[in-house]
């Protein structure tokens, strides 16, 4: 079964904002595409075909907008659904890694027990930039003894080379710029 996608289209529904979060930075906004039900519904269709239901335990969602997909992306595929936050966010006992944004530091962290030995894990957020989020959220979860299957992207901003930073995992963006 082949899913069909109006990648033009898709573009269309993506905003730029410049200057966002600060000056020299072009913010791709993906909530036009999130406000239309058949682009939505494609994206975690096609997303859910790519990994396929019964080969993935757990769905981690990157705070914030790859919550958004993760969740249904998790449910569809009979998952779990784990939220990587930002340091201080999680309550109990979690794991912290410290990384580098494109635009300055920041911290993850997964609860202790969200991920067990062995679960099989797919990564999703809603844009690979520089790679240094998704690649702290592979860590994170390698540490809790996971084994990460693969990475899910909406959009792929493929001039930054975020994939150099999650090696040779299999991964998956809907859009590549």
């Amino acid at each position: 079964m082949r899913l069909e996608v109006d990648h033009q289209r898709f573009e269309e529904l993506i905003r730029d904002v410049p200057d966002f979060p600060e000056p020299g930075v072009v913010f791709k906004d993906v909530t036009p595409l999130l406000l239309d039900k058949v682009a939505f519904s494609t994206v975690v269709d096609a997303m859910c075909m790519r990994f396929g239901r019964g080969q993935v335990d757990k769905v981690v969602g990157i705070e914030a907008r790859g919550f958004i997909l993760a969740a249904p992306v998790a449910y569809h595929l009979g998952a779990g659904f784990v939220p990587a936050r930002k340091a201080g966010k999680l309550p109990g006992p979690s794991r912290q890694v410290q990384y580098v944004l494109e635009y300055g530091d920041a911290t993850l962290e997964l609860h202790d027990d969200a991920i067990q030995m062995g679960d099989r894990v797919l990564v999703v957020d809603d844009v690979l930039a520089t790679g240094g989020t998704a690649a702290a959220t592979v860590d994170l979860v390698r540490q809790l003894g996971g084994e990460v299957v693969g990475c899910a992207f909406l959009l792929e901003l493929g001039f930054l080379r975020g994939a150099d930073q999650l090696g040779g995992l299999t991964r998956y963006s809907l859009l590549e710029y």
